[in-house]
């Protein structure tokens, strides 16, 4: 299997540097912002883009929360969140995953948070691929990469770090 490295860790951290400074520019305002990852990578980039948000800004408060589901059988699988529904009560959500490709994960990670009155939801994904089959826009990309759809994205991480993307 032929694979092809597409940014090197060291590319990896600038995109997520430069997607934090972009949800800090759009979010300054806000009492508070909630980085919503799913569970596994997405929740690993939002981990990262919360060390990068308290560089930026330390008296921000963003406050880092997991987003679990079946992410191949999302309609089956109950979508957990690791705060109550009232907590994110007029709060700004930034949803967050490694790579946006048809979008149907991103769609039901939506789920949960429509049961709150919040403030606003953005999402950020380090790549979008952009074969959409569901309405789902990312707000902060960090690459876009045209791939045919038998080819698959792979975002490798170790000890929470990013070791790269490869195309495989």
């Amino acid at each position: 299997m032929n694979e092809h490295l597409i940014l090197s860790a060291s590319d990896s951290k600038m995109k997520l540097e430069r997607i934090a400074f972009e949800i800090y520019e759009n979010n300054f305002q806000e009492e508070e912002i909630i980085l919503a990852g799913i569970f596994d990578k997405g929740f690993l980039m939002a981990e990262l883009l919360l060390f990068y948000l308290n560089k930026i800004d330390s008296s921000i408060k963003v406050t880092l929360i997991k987003v679990s589901l079946d992410k191949f059988s999302p309609t089956q699988s109950t979508i957990e969140l690791d705060v109550s529904f009232e907590y994110l009560n007029n709060k700004s959500i930034i949803l967050i995953d490694d790579v946006l490709n048809s979008g149907r994960t991103l769609a039901y990670s939506l789920r949960p948070f429509l049961k709150s009155e919040i403030k606003k939801i953005q999402i950020a994904v380090l790549i979008n691929r952009g074969h959409k089959s569901f309405p789902v826009s990312a707000d902060y990309v960090g690459y876009e990469l045209s791939t045919t759809l038998m080819e698959h994205i792979d975002v490798r991480f170790e000890n929470k770090e990013i070791t790269g993307v490869y195309l495989k």
